[in-house]
């Protein structure tokens, strides 16, 4: 895809997105904000608080009513730009709950947005109006434990949870495998067109991609598990073997995917920890 950075890029009726600047080795290209909505638009993931991608929301919003600022999880590039954007606005940020955590993992930029103020905070099916029609909060927690995606039109704004580009990071101590993988279950019986990422391009088979991404998971289990059914390994030497030739940038993130799996696996009995070394149990 290209990297139109503040640019409005309509990309069906009543949806458009807005780059923002801040690629890296996790976010692709940047974060997409969105806006839904014709003569009244909700923000989702409003993302950076950076001044260039403000003007651009800004502009592409233009004399519009703002129905609502919308956040999937308050990750620091999706969430910070959200009270800049309400001051200009005059918009309510509706959405996730807050949520902060000292210990956040491997990634700077996956440091929860301590500033975040919502003014309401939606629950599993909760809605705004827009020109009419719903905006529909679906609880898919996993990658955080606040994550939420909102249906619109057929269309799902997926956030951080299913990604086109790249799976996504599971990182205790909020992120969770069990939840993940619940969430993804919960989205393969729905009936969604597409999904709108915040990263990365469209899904646009939605219920296979689901099925491809539960899959990768299980499949990383039963790697792990047979890496550590004849030999005690620590997180660092299951990484080693089961992501050969991986960059150096996401090791660490792979670590946090892995300990995420382990401590699933230890809650259904199949593993024991040992210190830092990990162990099938039949």
């Amino acid at each position: 895809m290209d990297a139109p950075y503040a640019k409005l890029d309509q990309i069906e009726p009543g949806i458009a997105r807005v780059l923002a600047h801040n690629p890296s080795a996790f976010t692709y290209y940047g974060t997409q904000t969105y806006l839904a909505g014709e003569s009244e638009v909700a923000v989702i993931d409003p993302g950076p608080d950076l001044p260039e991608h403000l003007d651009a929301l800004e502009a592409a919003i233009g004399g519009r009513k703002v129905a609502a600022i919308m956040c999937t999880h308050t990750h620091r590039d999706h969430s910070p730009a959200a009270g800049p954007l309400a001051e200009r606005t005059g918009a309510p940020i509706i959405g996730c709950a807050p949520l902060t955590l000292e210990t956040v993992g491997p990634r700077a930029d996956a440091a929860f947005d301590g500033d975040y103020a919502p003014d309401v905070v939606l629950e599993d099916g909760g809605s705004i109006a827009l020109d009419g029609e719903q905006i529909v909060a679906v609880t898919t927690p996993g990658h955080t434990s606040n994550h939420l995606c909102f249906a619109y039109r057929g269309a799902l704004f997926s956030g951080d949870h299913v990604m086109g580009w790249s799976t996504t990071v599971v990182v205790p101590p909020d992120g969770d495998m069990a939840a993940y993988m619940a969430s993804l279950d919960k989205l393969r019986q729905r009936d969604d067109h597409i999904y709108y990422p915040a990263h990365g391009p469209a899904v646009d088979r939605p219920e296979q991609y689901v099925r491809h991404l539960m899959g990768h998971r299980m499949q990383r289990e039963k790697q792990i598990l047979k890496l550590i059914a004849g030999q005690a390994r620590d997180i660092p030497g299951i990484v080693a073997n089961a992501y050969p030739g991986l960059d150096p940038r996401l090791v660490a993130a792979a670590g946090g995917s892995v300990h995420a799996h382990l401590l699933d696996l230890e809650r259904r009995g199949l593993v024991e920890q040992q210190e830092d070394r990990w162990t099938a149990t039949a």
